[in-house]
């Protein structure tokens, strides 16, 4: 049996107008009023949802720079942006923050990752855009870090910790807790806290942040306040690093991996190799 959509759509394509049927011998009749009730699809078809404008401009700008053309990219993305699409406002941020195929524009930047970070600091952690505020919370500890002269953003190492705090804790960002433990071990922006830095590097480790689990990995191979020396344990974190270390600024992850596996000793070596086949076993799962 035809549904009404499709009946609808004989009628168009036989180029019938809507007011009007013919009978079995051909002759035109007009229909009643109470026959001419618009068609809708049946409660069980799911209707398609309405594109806004503000995601086709999101849509359009990725795809135009995913084919090289980034000034129609960057068009469409400042279109996004302007009307609060977080996602444009990151990849924008993310654009001048790197000086990918544009100039290097910090203040701008800044100004991106601020926006989202007063906007969407309550998404509900977990989803897809939280991920991107998570980041947006990352950079902008990273430029409190070290200030921005040009957007009149002084350096302020207390803020930073509060952003990285911030995508630490309330959104479980992996590099946000990297970040925020490298702070409490450098003691930068308040007190140094060895203990409290093993704590968000282990949380990021576990995650698979590779820098991470370079910086536990030397906190737990050499020991320190409040944290027990565990050579065999430090070296199976180095190993994972190791493996992961493949950007040009990466060569501190090897070095530090290639110190510590010459000073193991061979019984902490093997120790080491079966922390390593415990992890890589549980995380497969």
């Amino acid at each position: 049996m035809r549904t009404p959509v499709a009946i609808a759509s004989l009628l168009l394509a036989a180029g019938l107008s809507a007011g009007s049927a013919y009978a079995f011998d051909g002759t035109a009749q007009t229909l009643q009023p109470y026959e001419m009730q618009p068609l809708t699809p049946p409660a069980n078809v799911p209707l398609a949802p309405q594109v806004r404008p503000v995601d086709e401009a999101f849509r359009t700008g990725a795809q135009a720079l995913r084919a090289g053309q980034t000034a129609k990219g960057i068009d469409a993305l400042g279109y996004a942006a302007a009307q609060g699409h977080a996602m444009a406002q990151w990849k924008l941020g993310r654009i001048y923050m790197d000086g990918d195929g544009v100039k290097r524009d910090d203040a701008k930047a800044f100004e991106y990752f601020q926006k989202i970070a007063s906007s969407h600091a309550e998404d509900y952690p977990g989803t897809a855009q939280s991920r991107f505020v998570a980041n947006a919370f990352v950079a902008l500890g990273s430029y409190y870090l070290v200030g921005i002269p040009s957007a009149g953003v002084r350096r302020d190492p207390s803020r930073a910790r509060d952003m990285f705090s911030y995508a630490a804790s309330y959104f479980g960002d992996a590099d946000g807790q990297y970040q925020l433990g490298k702070l409490y071990l450098e003691g930068v922006g308040g007190p140094r806290d060895a203990r409290n830095a093993g704590r968000w590097l282990t949380l990021a480790s576990q995650k698979g942040q590779y820098e991470a689990q370079a910086t536990l990995g030397v906190l737990l191979f050499r020991g320190d306040e409040g944290v027990p020396r565990q050579r065999a344990r430090g070296l199976m974190w180095l190993t994972l690093a190791r493996d992961a270390a493949v950007r040009p600024g990466d060569k501190w992850v090897v070095n530090a991996h290639e110190q510590a596996f010459a000073e193991a000793t061979p019984d902490e070596r093997e120790k080491a190799l079966d922390y390593l086949e415990v992890w890589l076993k549980t995380a497969k799962r």
